[in-house]
């Protein structure tokens, strides 16, 4: 992984993800805003692949922090276009948010050409298919009425819920195995296939790296930004992994 990035590249794509931000990581936060006030020279489109909060209760529960995040991504969209997917902690941020940051919400699955490039673009978590329990909960999370319901529910309510689903998924990871909790090589090579792309970028693993696959093939993770900024930049002729302090 390079350290730092700037103006001398050409223009690219940036993607970021699994930012986790929350009231109690300001330097994360801080950090973040730093990235969009002055890390997009010669960006031409900013992609959040998801978990850009740690969780998400609804929009209408948005904390102060959440809506100066907000206003600093409305000021980006003003210059080049910003995509969110959702991830497994933000997968009830919706439409009035991305409004109010001026993001373009994708599919779970969004097939793109990048610079000539066959680009199937996702948070990453459906692809962690040997952890059979969160995919259960996955399925069920997605369910249109079990969604209208959760957003419905008393707000104090929704705040004890999204604690406790954050609680479990800590103390569940500690017994997982580290195969368990990686994308499965075959749902990788199945969506490649299914999309029929020669590219996928994406997060939820916290692992970033740049694989090289059969058929010149590739697969780009972007990383978390727990102990430091990860951000990946796709070009032309340009494919860099970078991170920055907090």
């Amino acid at each position: 992984m390079t350290q730092a990035i700037h103006s001398s590249i050409e223009q690219h794509t940036a993607f970021v993800g699994d930012l986790h931000l929350s009231a109690d990581r300001p330097d994360i936060s801080h950090a973040f805003l730093d990235f969009l006030n002055h890390g997009l020279d010669n960006v031409e489109a900013l992609y959040v692949l998801g978990d850009l909060f740690e969780v998400w209760m609804g929009d209408d529960i948005a904390e102060p922090f959440s809506l100066e995040i907000a206003r600093a991504l409305q000021q980006v969209s003003q210059r080049m276009p910003v995509y969110f997917t959702q991830g497994n902690r933000d997968f009830l941020l919706g439409k009035h948010f991305c409004q109010l940051a001026g993001m373009t919400p994708l599919a779970d699955v969004h097939r793109t050409t990048l610079y000539g490039i066959s680009t199937v673009i996702l948070h990453g978590d459906s692809l962690c298919t040997l952890d059979e329990a969160y995919q259960k909960f996955r399925r069920f999370r997605s369910i249109k009425l079990v969604r209208w319901l959760y957003t419905h529910l008393p707000k104090p309510q929704r705040l004890k819920i999204a604690q406790n689903i954050r609680n479990k998924s800590k103390q569940d990871n500690q017994y997982k195995s580290t195969e368990i909790m990686d994308v499965e090589p075959q749902a990788v090579d199945a969506l490649l296939e299914q999309t029929q792309s020669t590219r996928m970028i994406h997060g939820h693993t916290h692992r970033p790296a740049i694989h090289q696959l059969a058929n010149n093939r590739q697969r780009l993770v972007v990383g978390d930004w727990y102990e430091q900024g990860s951000i990946l930049r796709i070009g032309p002729s340009l494919c860099e992994l970078s991170s920055l302090p907090l």
